[in-house]
């Protein structure tokens, strides 16, 4: 297989993240019905791409501003995913272009603005880690996408911290939680209300950057600690460390912690989890850094299923010559199903990917009865992509630039759709439309429909990693460095 869209060799996979607790059990608020506000990776716990919103609009231009209410800059390099909450939009990224005064230099950040007008309200900011690239990158900021609930705002920095923040900062006049110390406390900066540090308390040892976005339930925060491979890409530097935690949300406690991926992580625990129900009974669920999918029961961590992404035979070789891979994606719970595939660090090129659609009823190691139906060879590549599932229709990307219109019944494909550009982002459906941005810094607007037909091109100007995403009638866009708030006039 030849490299059809090779992607821009300057930064690693881990830069996804590309990432709300109730104490029920059940995904909140249904995919197909999601409106008014965005409040995490996905929009709701169960990580299907697909909001209720309407009048979203297809084009715009953002040299002439048709379509465009406001954009407010970002740094150099952009890989969080927006969340809207309550009147504020938060996004991951660096501290290029020092946007709080008085703090420089290289530092992973999250922005607060107003939705209203673009505005920046305040800053959360975090130092570098000491030990550089081999844990964190520089110039990668936080790639890790918040998970909102009430006002509190729960990711993982790009220290490897699980936090949760205040979502109004020190705009309140209140230092809020247990937490004290931070750094940089001004009215600009952010609040902490209290951190975990996965290196310190867990060993974990992240390759290149930390990533995941949690998702909450059953009272609890749930988070892969992005624990992988030494900088020589050979050895796993601590094997026994979690890849897979929960922590009550509340108090910051660890609750259980599961290292089920152990020393046959691949390259890095970078995914996402997902939380929802199957058979009315609650699940969280996570693709390892070895490749499989695990269903875990959400207040013990204890393995309800797990399925093997790989077919037999795969070989895992480095700089992603061999046909293994392992999981970047967040899978999506729908209908008593998983729907999740595996890819690798964009820098190491296509390859032969695979999709699947998993029976989340079935338990133990169901990798010879689980597959529902399977999508992949020489139709489906490597792909760092969450689907989006509406009116059985599903939509999957893949790194090779393919946006592909599935039966959700079959997997049986209806129609594909080239990019002619490396995507790391993921499909996005609302209002009738399917929305996905590539590496080119276009964002394709195509029909959700079971017929292929192209809506609009719309060209951003740089790079597009994200996922566009709607709340209260406008699209949120990041490319790699701005954030556009897009509506009609």
């Amino acid at each position: 297989m030849t490299d059809r869209h090779t992607p821009t060799p300057t930064t690693p996979l881990f830069l996804l993240a590309i990432a709300s607790l109730t104490a029920g059990a059940a995904a909140e608020p249904l995919a197909n019905a999601k409106t008014g506000d965005w409040p995490m990776w996905g929009g709701s716990t169960d990580r299907n791409m697909v909001s209720g919103e309407k009048n979203i609009v297809a084009t715009w231009d953002v040299k002439s501003k048709k379509n465009i209410k406001w954009t407010a800059p970002l740094g150099s390099q952009s890989y969080g995913n927006p969340v809207i909450v309550n009147g504020k939009v938060f996004v991951g990224t660096n501290n290029h272009g020092h946007h709080r005064e008085g703090i420089t230099g290289d530092k992973g950040v999250i922005l607060c603005f107003d939705q209203k007008d673009g505005k920046m309200l305040w800053q959360i900011t975090h130092d570098k880690l000491p030990t550089g690239r081999v844990n964190d990158w520089p110039e990668q900021g936080i790639c890790s996408t918040p998970f909102i609930r009430g006002d509190r705002m729960y990711y993982v920095s790009n220290r490897c911290e699980l936090v949760c923040a205040d979502t109004e900062g020190y705009l309140d006049g209140e230092n809020d939680g247990p937490f004290k110390d931070e750094k940089y406390h001004d009215k600009q900066d952010g609040d902490f209300v209290w951190v975990y540090d996965m290196i310190e308390e867990l060993g974990a040892f992240p390759h290149n950057l930390a990533t995941s976005s949690p998702v909450g339930g059953d009272g609890l925060i749930f988070v892969q600690t992005s624990n992988g491979v030494d900088e020589g890409h050979l050895d796993m530097p601590v094997p026994d460390a979690p890849d897979f935690i929960a922590l009550d949300m509340k108090t910051g406690k660890l609750v259980w912690e599961k290292s089920y991926a152990g020393e046959n992580n691949l390259h890095g625990a970078w995914s996402s989890p997902a939380y929802g129900t199957v058979n009315g009974k609650p699940q969280v669920v996570f693709g390892g850094g070895d490749g499989w999918a695990y269903g875990l029961k959400p207040k013990t961590g204890d393995i309800i299923w797990k399925f093997n992404l790989n077919p037999t035979g795969s070989k895992w070789e480095l700089g992603g010559r061999g046909t293994k891979n392992n999981v970047i994606a967040t899978p999506v719970i729908y209908d008593n199903k998983v729907f999740l595939c595996v890819g690798q660090d964009p820098e190491h090129g296509e390859g032969p990917g695979h999709l699947y659609a998993i029976d989340a009823t079935k338990t133990g190691d169901i990798t010879a009865t689980g597959a529902v139906w399977h999508y992949g060879g020489q139709d489906f590549h490597r792909s760092m992509s969450t689907v989006a599932i509406a009116d059985g229709l599903l939509y999957a990307a893949d790194l090779s630039g393919f946006l592909n219109c599935l039966d959700v019944k079959t997997g049986k494909r209806r129609w594909q759709y080239d990019t002619f550009a490396a995507v790391w982002g993921s499909p996005y459906v609302v209002d009738g439309k399917v929305f996905l941005g590539d590496e080119d810094g276009e964002v394709v607007v195509l029909q959700h429909s079971p017929k292929k037909k192209l809506l609009a091109e719309n060209d951003l100007r740089n790079s597009v990693y994200t996922t566009p995403v709607a709340s209260h009638g406008t699209l949120y866009i990041v490319n790699r460095r701005t954030l556009i708030a897009i509506g009609s006039e």
